[in-house]
């Protein structure tokens, strides 16, 4: 089933164009990432499929219209900062949510739980760290128990206990069956939660799909050496080697699934007395695959 549809979106500001005919698929239960570096129109797009910012051409449809004129009734959202009265406890707080929303039967001690805060459900707000608020505003997201929960960067400003805190809500979430809509410039984070990315830049859409899919096969090995120019010669010479790109004192070399192991690179450094001061083989990452859409884009 599809959660949200969007077709040709496009809005425009003076002098910039913020989303560039965007189309996009969201399935039920899938937790899409909607990638892009500051400016790239990921909370644009938020805006417009919540209905805060009208889009100047094009459409959406979520829950293929099955909700009528009414769908934000099973959309749970945190877009901003999390927001909420200082001298009141999360508990106080999350009934107040509850009663805006008009929802007769919040569960509240369940939400507390799901976003660990449980043990810290009956201090003031303004006593919780900066990750503590953002569970916090997931929990108040939730009342009301929604089908879709968007997220624009859950996890910013947030220090790595904080992230994996985050992360961890967010799986839960995902676990009880929940499509989820985050945008985020976090790619190390994204790969790890999202099931499905889409890579913006300047409002166009650069790539879409599974992470899975997004990712190649490729493999990437780091390497190094006292004498580099050496190095660079025995490279030249290797077939299959797609591109030899250099960092802050190593060489990295992007080579096929299939192409030479680093155990080979190793045995040929050996013969053409390279000493090696640095080996290693790793998988391609989100991070590698999105810098390398967006390069040129």
């Amino acid at each position: 089933m599809s959660v949200l549809s969007i077709q040709n979106i496009t809005k425009k500001y003076p002098g910039i164009i913020a989303v560039n005919d965007l189309s996009l698929e969201v399935e039920k239960g899938n937790i899409y990432g909607i990638l892009g570096p500051n400016g790239s129109g990921k909370t644009t797009t938020l805006g417009i499929v919540l209905g805060i910012t009208r889009a100047d051409a094009g459409s959406f449809e979520w829950f293929e219209g099955k909700l009528g004129h009414k769908p934000n009734m099973q959309i749970g959202c945190l877009l901003e900062t999390p927001n909420f009265y200082p001298y009141m406890t999360a508990r106080k707080n999350l009934e107040i949510v509850a009663h805006i929303k008009k929802d007769q039967n919040p569960r509240i001690e369940e939400l507390l739980e799901l976003v660990n805060l449980n043990q810290r459900a009956d201090s003031k707000f303004r006593t919780y760290s900066l990750g503590m608020k953002q569970r916090l505003a997931i929990a108040a997201a939730m009342v009301g128990d929604p089908e879709v929960l968007i997220f624009d960067e859950p996890t910013n400003g947030l220090d790595p206990e904080g992230i994996a805190e985050v992360r961890e809500t967010i799986n839960k979430i995902s676990q009880r069956g929940k499509t989820i809509l985050m945008a985020s410039h976090i790619l190390a984070e994204v790969e790890k939660i999202c099931s499905h990315v889409a890579i913006l830049k300047k409002g166009k859409l650069l790539a879409s799909g599974t992470v899975g899919m997004i990712l190649t096969a490729d493999k990437l090995i780091e390497i190094s050496s006292d004498n580099i120019e050496a190095l660079k010669n025995m490279l030249s010479n290797i077939q299959g080697i797609k591109s030899v790109d250099e960092e802050k004192g190593y060489l990295i070399v992007t080579l096929p699934e299939d192409g030479i192991s680093a155990m080979q690179m190793n045995k040929l450094a050996f013969q053409n007395d390279i000493t090696l001061s640095r080996l290693i083989e790793r998988k391609r990452s989100l991070e590698s695959e999105f810098l390398e859409i967006t390069r040129n884009a």
